[in-house]
């Protein structure tokens, strides 16, 4: 696992749309898997620019979300679906027949669920997984305890991460549903390449049990540790707990600048 240690949320968010760059610039039809929140909103904002500055050419690209609440309409405005609409596909240009996402809104869930993991399969499979992570080590809507061979499937929200997501419903933590279709941490590990944003004190426990800790499900995204190209991108802040930070910052200072991340 690499870990790259950034000044800020805005460098980290321009180092991994550079790597998105690079990867469209080598495959342009390469299948992105986008994270929602506000943790990837500078990944989505310097890829924009670079689409606009036309140092990389987007009209081939596929993106693929990761999870979506269950019982949303496609149309509400906080459904994932519609908030990547907004924030990432309409800001580059891409439209909707060039997106995957799972159906919240199925009366058969886990057929959904079973159907999403097979599209994925079909295109090929995703290239690029953006992930954030939660305050309590969950990837994707991998609570803590979500088996590290999981697939796509429905999961139950914890008491915590409703709270922390009720900031999208004005605060309304009632408004959370409690249910939600999430790409399993087998699914994910799937990915060729698996880029982890975090930024903020915040996260900071999470990341050092991510990197430094056991493997264990209580941190779902430990399971990185697994992949054979997982990349971490933090702040100083989330950083700040991480015992090997120093030998972290010396191996990327010291890495050829042609390899990227």
């Amino acid at each position: 696992m690499e870990v790259v240690i950034v000044p800020d949320a805005r460098s980290g968010g321009e180092l991994v749309a550079e790597a998105m760059a690079r990867l469209l610039r080598r495959k342009p039809d390469a299948l992105l898997g986008v994270a929602t929140g506000s943790t990837p909103l500078p990944v989505y904002e310097a890829l924009a620019a670079l689409v606009r500055a036309g140092s990389v050419d987007v009209s081939r690209a596929r993106i693929a979300q990761l999870d979506e609440y269950v019982g949303l309409p496609a149309e509400h405005p906080e459904s994932y679906r519609s908030v990547l609409r907004r924030e990432v596909l309409q800001p580059l240009g891409i439209g909707m027949e060039a997106f995957l996402g799972p159906d919240g809104t199925a009366e058969d869930v886990q057929g959904a669920c079973a159907a999403y993991d097979a599209a994925l399969a079909g295109a090929g499979g995703v290239d690029l997984q953006l992930l954030g992570i939660g305050t309590d080590g969950h990837i994707g809507f991998n609570e803590p305890c979500s088996s590290l061979a999981s697939r796509t499937r429905i999961k139950t929200l914890t008491e915590q991460t409703r709270v922390d997501n009720a900031r999208f419903f004005d605060g309304d933590v009632e408004a959370v549903p409690h249910h939600v279709i999430t790409q399993g941490i087998g699914t994910i590990l799937e990915a060729r390449h698996v880029v982890l944003l975090a930024t903020g004190e915040g996260k900071a426990e999470a990341v050092a049990a991510t990197v430094e800790g056991p493997l264990a499900s209580v941190c779902p995204a430990s399971a990185l540790q697994l992949h054979a190209h997982a990349t971490v991108v933090v702040d100083e802040a989330a950083a700040s707990k991480l015992k090997l930070a120093d030998y972290f910052r010396h191996t990327y200072a010291n890495k050829p600048d042609w390899q990227g991340i």
